[in-house]
């Protein structure tokens, strides 16, 4: 399943505004976008290293968990982009993980109006992430590569 055929699935199960789909890659610590509902202002390829809260990538990457922001208070503490989400019209998230044999893939990226998620569809969400682990997969094996050691 490929991942414009991932974001149908999560607009008719749980619903989206902004949809987006990043790929870790551990290697060089950052997250490239792989897929989004919105190129013009979240373009595939984009990378975020430090626009997310550490808490964040310790969440959703590390310990592998769904992050939940029901409002606009929520999506502003998190992330850096808060207006530009603001401006397309969500002020709700939630980010779960996409989970591989060996780690974090990636992360599934809902977006909405505020108030338009509750904690049933952050479960539906976290299923549905499941479906995305093939092209991640690819995608992270294809493009990842490690951070330059810096010599003395």
């Amino acid at each position: 399943m490929n991942l414009s055929e991932v974001e149908e699935r999560v607009r008719e199960d749980v619903g989206v505004r902004l949809f987006t789909v990043l790929a870790w890659l551990p290697g060089r610590r950052v997250l490239h976008r792989a897929h989004s509902s919105h190129p013009e202002q979240y373009p595939v390829g984009g990378e975020k290293s430090v626009e997310v809260a550490a808490g964040w990538l310790d969440r959703c990457i590390t310990a592998q968990l769904p992050y939940f922001g029901p409002d606009e208070a929520a999506v502003r503490e998190v992330f850096a982009d808060h207006r530009l989400i603001a401006e397309l019209g969500c002020g709700s998230v939630i980010n779960v993980p996409v989970l591989g044999e060996s780690g974090t893939w990636g992360v599934l990226n809902l977006l909405d109006a505020p108030g338009a998620y509750e904690q049933s569809q952050v479960a539906r969400a976290a299923e549905l992430a499941v479906l995305a682990a093939p092209a991640l997969s690819e995608l992270v094996q294809r493009i990842d590569e490690p951070e330059e050691e810096s010599t003395p």
